[in-house]
């Protein structure tokens, strides 16, 4: 059956996010296998997925969840309730001090930071870390490329120059974004050509997220060689992921309603009840196309269904579909 001819769909409102629970249980056997195969634990990153009403499903296959902010650390605590890693580029001095007790983990953006802060972490649990940057990223987009010449984010080693700060006890490298296992290898590989030497004075490397695993390109029993070689040749180091959209990629969709259709010489213009700038932000920030289930990009020779929104921002796409009696739209 078509999701849109589900009965359930019209008891919901719109426009909403609809998440089905068969398809993020798929997701989750991917990474559970990935963790009985390989020396790897995998957290959950809210920035990518949030929704905590599905986290009794994702608590029992996932080692804990990594927060960015005060708010994330206390909905990972609250509602998660496994380890609480935390990373954010900076902290505010007000924020800290309410995170610590949260947290088991606490990564530092530059070793500013951590002299900053690293009093406040004294007789207490939290195991510190740096965000390191491996000077390798295979995205193309600098807006989203946290390599970038110049980058704010992670330290280089040439920063270290030589000296690991005392205190520290891990690092974390963040710097794929949707990618696949090539890019997990050769990040490896630049964080043992970079890093290398202070890879036997931590106890714990977090490959950040990005690791795209759960997407149809993506070689999982590659990927767990390529991490079973890297552990055998640093076998006391505890090796973590994080991947975010990875876990919940392609399980729902944002229903929406054509509210109005505009006729022009050009285009049938649909007006959908959705905004890009609440509901499909990436859609102008980055080149992005949205799926509409059950269609199909235009050819010359269709009638196409231009989907607009209702604000003054340009955010339109085009495509070729039946319309829906007054008129429900599924967009992955």
């Amino acid at each position: 059956m078509n999701i849109l001819e589900n009965p359930r769909l019209s008891s919901l409102p719109s426009p909403c996010f609809v998440l089905e629970e068969e398809l993020l249980q798929q997701n989750l056997a991917i990474f559970e296998r990935l963790q009985q195969s390989a020396p790897i634990e995998v957290m959950l990153a809210l920035k990518g997925f949030a929704l905590f009403p599905c986290f009794p499903w994702l608590r029992s296959g996932l080692a804990g969840a990594s927060a960015s902010s005060l708010w994330e650390a206390r909905l990972a605590a609250e509602e998660f309730g496994k380890e609480v890693h935390v990373y954010a580029p900076t902290y505010r001095p007000d924020d800290l001090p309410a995170i610590i007790p949260l947290a088991s983990h606490i990564t530092f953006n530059s070793l500013g930071q951590w002299h900053r802060y690293r009093e406040s972490l004294k007789n207490t649990a939290v195991k510190a870390g740096l965000r390191i940057n491996p000077e390798y990223s295979p995205v193309q987009t600098d807006l989203y490329n946290p390599c970038v010449s110049g980058s704010r984010l992670g330290v280089q080693a040439a920063m270290l120059a030589g000296n690991l700060p005392s205190g520290i006890t891990g690092f974390l490298s963040h710097n794929l974004c949707e990618s696949d296992h090539l890019a997990l290898e050769k990040t490896l590989g630049q964080i043992e050509k970079l890093f290398g030497e202070y890879l036997p004075q931590i106890q714990w490397l977090n490959l950040g997220g990005g690791h795209l695993m759960t997407s149809q390109g993506y070689d999982v029993d590659y990927a767990i060689a390529v991490i079973g070689e890297f552990h055998q040749r640093h076998p006391h180091l505890r090796l973590i992921m994080e991947p975010g959209s990875a876990i919940a990629w392609q399980t729902g969709f944002l229903l929406s309603t054509v509210e109005d259709l505009i006729e022009t010489p050009e285009f049938t213009h649909a007006m959908l009840d959705v905004s890009f700038t609440a509901h499909m932000p990436d859609c102008l920030e980055m080149p992005y196309r949205p799926e509409v289930r059950g269609a199909r990009v235009p050819q010359t020779e269709d009638t196409v269904y231009r989907l607009g929104v209702p604000v003054a921002s340009r955010g339109i796409f085009s495509v070729i579909m039946p319309l829906i009696n007054l008129y429900r739209w599924a967009i992955a």
